[in-house]
């Protein structure tokens, strides 16, 4: 008998989002920190201060053998994909014969009892475990049906199963500007193991020569990535935006950036990483963007995520990428692009090339 799908009970609800996860490894610094570190990385509460900052950036680290020099950064590109041998335990998640993301058997068994909007058909993809599949009902056909739909799926399962709601959708789609075939929840997007996107901005100020970036510590009580180390501006992409005025957005929200300096950022590429962490799979790709600012220009937070700023010689950032765990990991992916891009890493060192090309060892696309 064919299965009757009813969208009335789906029909008022709106979906909300969600955030990601990290493993712990010890620091590299030779500070005194307190670093009290959760499961996941993302929820972990480290305990350090700008002064703790300054003296790793202020060591003379560089000063080691180029066979090793490159070895923190590669560590920090590692951090952000993690486990990839494990891969084959993930069901492609298709929709309309494209794959969109790739969803964990064990997450998969939670949303079985959702006949009404998941169905579970054979297939030929490739590295499938038993040639299975999870698409959606074919009675959802619409790209509204869809978000509110999956929606509901998400409100039911609640925090227990996808924890840190964020009431923010981002869009599911098979590539970059391709078509999108519905929007999610932003705290579900790894659970579902969509391509999410980003914009991160490296806000820098030339003083006698030599650059210094903006960097923000994050807020004690962010949801993520507590007080940590942060770009000056950095963001997710949701759904109905473009890249350049999410930019100027977030430049407003989390710096006080007025558009008529925002304007002017300058897109310099991507960074892509694969990163597993039990049931999520996340598949990010950063859009990059540099930012010269006037070197009378202060930032400040008009959104309350970020504790304070500092203004760094881009050396000694380096430092502090290398021999901590102090900045957001993806954060590190950014600013390590921007090193290469502005001469601070080069091919003399052991491992250029390596380096270089895991930048973008994700799906970037």
């Amino acid at each position: 008998m064919a299965t009757v799908l009813c969208l009335s009970k789906f029909a008022t609800f709106r979906p909300r989002p969600f955030s990601s996860p990290f493993p712990s490894t010890p620091s590299l610094s030779t500070t005194s920190i307190n670093l009290t570190l959760a499961p996941s990385f993302s929820s972990a509460t480290l305990s350090f201060t700008w002064d703790d900052v300054f003296r790793v950036s202020e060591s003379q680290s560089a000063a080691q053998p180029r066979s090793r020099y490159l070895q923190g950064f590669s560590h920090k590109v590692q951090l952000c994909n993690r486990a990839s041998e494990k891969q084959s335990e993930f069901l492609p998640f298709v929709i309309e014969d494209h794959v969109v993301g790739f969803i964990h058997n064990g997450f998969v068994e939670h949303l079985r009892g959702f006949g009404e909007v998941f169905v579970f058909p054979k297939d030929k993809y490739n590295g499938c475990p038993n040639g299975e599949i999870v698409s959606l009902h074919p009675l959802l056909k619409t790209t509204e049906e869809r978000t509110s739909a999956v929606g509901y799926v998400v409100e039911r399962l609640g925090e227990e199963q996808i924890p840190g709601i964020r009431n923010e959708l981002y869009p599911v789609t098979s590539s970059f500007g391709a078509p999108i075939f519905f929007s999610l929840e932003r705290a579900a997007a790894p659970y579902f193991g969509i391509k999410a996107y980003g914009v991160h901005m490296n806000g820098y100020v030339e003083v006698d020569g030599e650059k210094h970036l903006w960097v923000g510590k994050r807020s004690d009580t962010k949801q993520t990535y507590p007080g940590m180390l942060d770009h000056l501006v950095a963001g997710g992409l949701p759904h109905g935006i473009d890249c350049q005025e999410n930019l100027v957005k977030e430049c407003e929200e989390e710096a006080g950036i007025p558009r008529s300096i925002s304007i002017k950022a300058i897109p310099v590429g991507a960074v892509s990483y694969m990163d597993i962490d039990g049931f999520r799979f996340k598949r990010d790709v950063l859009f990059c963007y540099d930012l010269k600012l006037p070197k009378d220009f202060v930032p400040k937070n008009e959104d309350g995520e970020v504790d304070s700023f500092k203004l760094i010689p881009i050396k000694q950032v380096a430092e502090v990428i290398r021999d901590t765990q102090f900045f957001k990991p993806n954060c590190s992916l950014v600013i390590i692009d921007f090193l290469f891009r502005h001469g601070y890493i080069c091919p003399e060192y052991h491992g250029y090339l390596d380096l270089l090309r895991s930048l973008r060892i994700g799906d970037c696309s």
